[in-house]
C-alpha cells in the first residue's frame, strides 16, 4: 500500500479530474511538497486521489501534512486557478495524518511559483493585545473545538483560535460552569479502499483536553466533562461544511 500510494502520488497529472467547484473530494495518500520561491512558506503541499489519479493542492489545510506519514484528505474544490502550485485547489480543506508510514518526496518548482505566505483567517491574536469582553446580556451559549482523525492534539493557530474567543467570552460573560463534550466519529467508512473509523476513546480523551486547557486558563471555573460515540455532525460553520470535520470534535456549553 505505502508502494502504490507513493507512486500514485508521483505520476499524478497536473489537473485533478474531479467534477464541479464545490464538490466534496476525500482520499486517503501520501504528500508531496512541492518547493516554490514566493517567499516565506510558499511552497505547496499536494496530494493524488489514488481512484482517479487526480493531483489535488491542499496547502489551505490548517493541519499541515507530515510527509512521513499518510493523510486523510477531506475538502471541497475551489474554483481557483491551478496556476500557483500546479494542481486543483481544494478550499476549504482538511488534511489529518494516519498511521501508514510515507517516503519524503519533494517536488522542484517546475515554474510554479506557490503562494505568498497571509494570515489565515482564524488567527489568535499575540497575548500581548487586549482582549474586549463582549457586551452581554448573556445566555447559554456553545463554542465548538476542531480535530483530526482520530486525534485529540490541538491545532497551533486553529484550536487555540476558537478557544480563545470562547474563553474571552466566559470571562465576560461568567457563567456557573462549563460543560465540555467529547464526539467521535466511530461509525466504519471506506476512503481509498481502507475502512477507517475513530477509536471510541478519542471522543473522551477530547473532552479531557479541552477541559485541561480550560482549567488552565479560567482558575476556578467548574468544568465538567462528557463523551459520545457515532457523532452526528454540527451544524457549525467553522466546520466549513466538510462533513468528518463536523464530527471530529469538542463542544464547550456555557451554563448559567
Amino acid at each position: 500500500m505505502r508502494k502504490a500510494l507513493t507512486l500514485l502520488a508521483l505520476a499524478a497529472p497536473l489537473s485533478a479530474q474531479a467534477a464541479e467547484t464545490g464538490d466534496l473530494v476525500r482520499f486517503i495518500a501520501c504528500p508531496v511538497y512541492r518547493d516554490a520561491d514566493s517567499g516565506k512558506k510558499s511552497g505547496c503541499w499536494l496530494a493524488s486521489d489514488p481512484a482517479t489519479g487526480g493531483r489535488y493542492d491542499v496547502s489551505q489545510s490548517p493541519y499541515k501534512p507530515d510527509w512521513n506519514f499518510a493523510v486523510l484528505v477531506e475538502g471541497r474544490l475551489a474554483a481557483a486557478s491551478p496556476a500557483s502550485c500546479g494542481a486543483a485547489v481544494l478550499e476549504p480543506v482538511r488534511t489529518s495524518r494516519l498511521a501508514a508510514p510515507c517516503v519524503r518526496h519533494m517536488l522542484p518548482a517546475e515554474g510554479f511559483p506557490g503562494r505568498k505566505y497571509v494570515l489565515p483567517r482564524r488567527n489568535i491574536n499575540p497575548l500581548s493585545v487586549a482582549r474586549p469582553l463582549p457586551p452581554g446580556p448573556y445566555a447559554e451559549r456553545v463554542f465548538t473545538t476542531w480535530f483530526e482523525f482520530d486525534r485529540d492534539f490541538l491545532v497551533y493557530q486553529y484550536d487555540d483560535y476558537q478557544i480563545d474567543n470562547a474563553v474571552t467570552w466566559i470571562r465576560g460573560a461568567k457563567p456557573a460552569k462549563l460543560v465540555v463534550t467529547g464526539f467521535a466519529a466511530t461509525t466504519p467508512e471506506t476512503v481509498s479502499a481502507q475502512q477507517i473509523a475513530e477509536r471510541p476513546e478519542v471522543a473522551q480523551e477530547r473532552a479531557e483536553s479541552i477541559a485541561q486547557t480550560l482549567r488552565r486558563l479560567l482558575p476556578g471555573m467548574t468544568v465538567e466533562t462528557k463523551w459520545e460515540v457515532g457523532a452526528k455532525p454540527s451544524s457549525d460553520p467553522d466546520a466549513d461544511g466538510i462533513p468528518g470535520q463536523a464530527q471530529r470534535r469538542a463542544e464547550i456549553r456555557a451554563v448559567f
